[in-house]
Order: structure tokens, then sequence, then C-alpha cells
């Protein structure tokens, strides 16, 4: 049963069903995307492409990486940002802008970096299971 459906059945909301489940240890633990997205995003900013690229490198990072199509976009978007000698920016009214890297780093490159030793132990992983 879906979760509206369980609220509906119980008589309870989605949110009761959610803590629910979590209380039960029956929910995935949530990401935490806070290095790959360390600013507080304005609404309007939260579904732009870095936003998302930046959110899925995270994920990988994390070992759950989304689906082929999205990792892919992800991957080629901040390879070719480090390949330019680029990193973003994100201004609460301007939103996300690439500007050149410090000195010091880009921030994309190291969630990048992240992303792909996750993937990499991955692939590892699964090819010594074999």
């Amino acid at each position: 049963m879906s979760v509206q459906e369980l609220a509906e059945h119980f008589g309870v909301s989605e949110s009761g069903i959610l803590q629910a489940k979590r209380a039960a240890g029956l929910a995935k633990p949530m990401m935490d995307h806070s290095r790959a997205v360390p600013w507080k995003l304005a609404r309007a900013h939260a579904q732009s492409g870095p936003a998302t690229n930046l959110r899925n490198l995270s994920a990988a990072a994390q070992g759950r990486p989304p689906a082929a199509e999205r990792l892919n976009t992800a991957l080629r978007w901040a390879q070719r940002l480090v390949d330019a000698g680029l990193d973003v920016r994100y201004d609460a009214v301007e939103g996300f802008s690439e500007v050149p890297a410090a000195g010091s780093g880009s921030h994309v490159a190291g969630v990048l970096a992240e992303a792909r030793a996750a993937l990499e132990a991955g692939d590892a992983a699964a090819f010594e299971g074999e």
C-alpha cells in the first residue's frame, strides 16, 4: 500500500505514516546534501540545474546514485566546469552562476571527486562480487 493509502486506511496523516515507518526502521535514512549544496537556497532556485546536479553527485557520493541518465548529466556538467577552470557561486537573489575557480580549489571539483570515488568503489565491489 502507498503512504497515502495507509494514511486513509488508518485515519491518520501521511506525515504520521512516514514517522511510524522511520520509527520502525522501515524507511531509508534521508541523505544529507549539505556538503554539496552548502547554501540556503531560495525556493525558486532549489530545482535549478546546478542544485539538481550537485544533489545527484552528492547522492552518488553517499552510495545511492540517481538513475543513470541523471547521474551522467551531473557528471558531464561538473566535468565541463572543472575542465574549464570554473566553479559555481550562489546568490539568493540571482541564483547560481559560473565563476572562475579559486586558487584553493573548486567546490564542484570536490563534489565531483567524492562522487567519482564512491562510484569507483561501488564498481570495484560489484566486480569483486562477480
